[in-house]
């Protein structure tokens, strides 16, 4: 069975909404001027780069792509929460905390 045949463009704009209020959420704990930050800004980057690129294979309707491109995104996300470089006010339904 091939990925299109159980990948619905409904589930691809479940993560999609998913990620973005990810997005919003996650601010950088990082000191301004710390190599920390630099890392930060660039996890975010990443993320953002990533969600954009997704947004733009849903409209076009690579739905492989975008699902993967959105797994992407998030995986950014929830690297920069474990390792402490975003605070996400104690969201433990959107991202992996530590107890």
């Amino acid at each position: 069975m091939c990925a299109e045949a159980v990948l619905s463009g409904e589930r691809v704009e479940k993560y999609i909404r998913i990620t973005s209020e990810a997005l919003s959420k996650v601010r950088v704990s990082a000191p301004e001027r710390s190599f920390n930050r630099r890392m930060a800004d660039d996890f975010l980057g990443m993320a953002r780069a990533y969600f954009d690129d997704a947004r733009d294979f849903a409209r076009k309707g690579d739905l492989v792509n975008a699902f993967a491109c959105i797994n992407y995104a998030h995986g950014w996300l929830d690297c920069g929460v474990r390792i402490g470089l975003f605070d996400v006010g104690g969201d433990d339904k959107l991202f992996p905390l530590y107890e």
